[in-house]
């Protein structure tokens, strides 16, 4: 009788292209790993890991599990990324990214370039652009975040952090953006940093340079750029509570609208930008197909939770004073479907208007682009004032588009608020 695993033969395999595995009777790959998917320069799994999924990539110069067994499954991982230990499923890691153990990294999640984190971090729905730095015992779920130039100079969240995405209605509707993508993907605005022993109650929009002290939990938006914020613990409060209440409904819609709109313009920016950059590398358009795959899973997510609150939002009777409020309420639950065509591209002239300024950014941004297209964050930091203006503009227009568009049917959002 044969007692050997079933994934004997793959690790057999992987050991002969090359993968240094200090301990292979530890390991266990499942079935469905395309081993072609695996690099056989520099990668070095230790003891204890668990790989699967058809979709998982390992780029070259992966190290997994250096501190704890790691779990990977259906993830794509870009050159030298650092898995140090925890369970990763459904999400894409940029080259350099990093994870410490005690991590767990659920479906749409993406760490691009050399972002990452230290022990015990979660999160699920969350974007995190170059160089982000998130410290230990955190809870980051459905969120992006931006800001910073190189890795002394990054956007950062303090250790026992929580993005509190979850309200006592059972909604998710609590997205955030921590800066922006229009400006983001510049890799020229000034980093932000988030105190340790701090929240934020989302949804909220964050500027750029703003520095959130210590202990603070965020409850409104501060899109103003270079601020020292400073929230207070709120005074005891005891009254009735009212399910679906939902007091500040405008600024929560408004507030998704924005993010969904970003997720459309970081889209663009992966289609017409990084992709000529990552298909020069090896698995590239694998990665590239895992971004795309889990940009579509964030804005599915929050469509779902769009949806779910606005069933919940029509059920109250009004108090004296809000019937325009309901009103407000019954035309987001009817304009859901709308949404819904907007945002997930069923609409596709929608976005006619923003091509002009995006050709005019790509004419500009191939110019003197053809050495650089090895490495992504020189070529974008290397564009001149002019050229990087040019492409936020383009990717503003495209967020505006959207946001405007979904005006016309909500009128109660406050097209004076964006960013």
């Amino acid at each position: 009788m044969d007692f050997q695993p079933k994934s004997f033969e793959k690790i057999k395999q992987l050991l002969e292209k090359g993968v240094e595995i200090s301990n292979p009777a530890t390991l266990d790959i499942g079935d469905e790993v395309c081993v072609d998917q695996i690099s056989d320069q520099g990668v070095r799994i230790y003891p204890g890991c668990r790989i699967y999924g058809a979709k998982t990539v390992i780029s070259s110069g992966c190290k997994l599990g250096y501190e704890a067994p790691v779990t990977i499954d259906d993830c794509q991982l870009g050159e030298k990324v650092e898995l140090k230990g925890g369970f990763f499923s459904k999400a894409v890691f940029l080259e350099k990214a990093n994870m410490g153990m005690g991590a767990h990294v659920r479906e749409g999640c993406i760490l691009e370039e050399e972002a990452g984190g230290a022990h015990c971090v979660g999160l699920k729905q969350t974007i995190l652009f170059p160089f982000v730095t998130l410290g230990s015992l955190i809870n980051f779920c459905d969120c992006l975040m931006a800001g910073g130039t190189s890795r002394n100079h990054h956007s950062e969240v303090g250790s026992s952090y929580i993005h509190f995405n979850f309200t006592p209605d059972a909604d998710k509707t609590t997205a955030s953006l921590i800066g922006d993508v229009p400006r983001g993907v510049m890799l020229n605005q000034p980093p932000i940093f988030l105190g340790g022993q701090g929240g934020i109650v989302g949804p909220v929009r964050l500027g750029y340079g703003n520095v959130v002290a210590a202990g603070s939990v965020l409850r409104r938006n501060y899109p103003g750029d270079n601020l020292l914020i400073v929230e207070k613990a709120g005074e005891n409060i005891e009254k009735d509570y009212i399910p679906a209440c939902y007091p500040n409904f405008s600024r929560v819609v408004e507030n998704n609208i924005f993010y969904l709109a970003n997720l459309t313009a970081l889209e663009a920016w992966y289609a017409y930008v990084r992709k000529p950059f990552l298909e020069r590398k090896p698995f590239g358009l694998l990665l590239y197909a895992g971004v795309l795959e889990q940009l579509a899973a964030a804005r599915k997510e929050r469509l779902k939770r769009l949806k779910a609150m606005a069933e919940k939002a029509v059920l109250p009777s009004p108090k004296e004073g809000r019937e325009e409020e309901l009103r407000n309420r019954e035309e987001f639950f009817r304009q859901t479907g709308f949404l819904e065509d907007l945002f997930s591209g069923k609409m596709p002239d929608v976005l006619d208007a923003a091509s002009p300024v995006r050709e005019d950014f790509l004419s500009m941004f191939e110019q003197g682009m053809l050495d650089s297209r090895s490495n992504y964050i020189k070529a974008i930091q290397s564009l001149p004032v002019e050229k990087s203006s040019l492409g936020t503009a383009w990717l503003n227009r495209i967020v505006n588009i959207l946001f405007e568009n979904a005006a016309k049917r909500l009128p109660f959002l406050e097209l004076d608020k964006k960013l």
